[in-house]
């Protein structure tokens, strides 16, 4: 089973190259979609947004750095952790990428573990709720690993729907989000929900924590977030 679904885009011309990426994501459980160029890319990133991109320098119909510059541009897309892939050690190039809006760099050729440590250091800082590491919330313990929630050191009955909500709530605490802030996050803008729906999912979710269930909070005219606060 992949690592909470999360899909990454290689964009890389060199089908060695691609196919050693590609190997190494799927022996760290994570979904991976393998595109030549940067047209197939953008093309890609519009049918359904990645939760990362590896994107490679040097492409064939224009420069990696062109593409992430357009993406970088679109405001759907500003916040897509991004890995820059070029065999270009040089100072100033590295600088080009991050100033064009690169998370990370990484040059060729590197080990698997290399990458597969740079893409978990990314995903922790940009996106937490894909995170793999061990979630708390006051006596609520969450592991992402196993897909289990415990209260108190016991195990709950907890529908798939509302893990997501409460992993997503934890990763993000002291946070308000709005009912379709949360419909995007958590389910995908791909997916056709209604915004009622969610009520529904944190009714669900508030009766499965049973004694914890004050920690999801309803902010008046916002929506929800999840607080240790009283």
């Amino acid at each position: 089973m992949a690592a909470d679904n999360t899909t990454i885009l290689i964009v890389e011309d060199e089908p060695a190259i691609a196919a050693l990426i590609s190997f190494t994501l799927k022996e760290a459980d994570w979904h991976s979609v393998v595109v030549s160029s940067a047209g197939e890319a953008w093309d890609a990133i519009q049918q359904r947004m990645p939760q990362l991109i590896l994107l490679d320098w040097m492409l064939p119909d224009q420069s990696g750095l062109r593409l992430l510059a357009r993406v970088r541009a679109d405001r759907q897309f500003q916040s897509l952790p991004i890995i820059m892939l070029t065999a270009k050690s040089m100072e100033e190039d590295k600088i080009a990428g991050f100033d064009h809006g690169a998370d990370d760099y990484i040059t060729k050729p590197f080990s698997p573990r290399e990458l597969t440590a740079r893409i978990k250091a990314l995903i922790r800082r940009k996106l937490p709720e894909h995170a793999q590491s061990m979630l708390t919330a006051g006596t609520v313990n969450l592991d992402p690993v196993s897909c289990s929630v415990s209260l108190n050191g016991e195990k709950i009955d907890i529908g798939h729907a509302e893990f997501k909500l409460l992993k997503f709530f934890m990763a993000h605490p002291e946070r308000a989000f709005s009912r379709s802030q949360l419909l995007d996050k958590v389910w995908g803008d791909h997916v056709v929900i209604e915004e009622r729906t969610v009520d529904v999912h944190v009714l669900r979710l508030r009766k499965a924590l049973k004694e914890a269930e004050h920690l999801i909070k309803t902010v008046r005219s916002v929506g929800y977030m999840l607080s240790e606060k009283n």
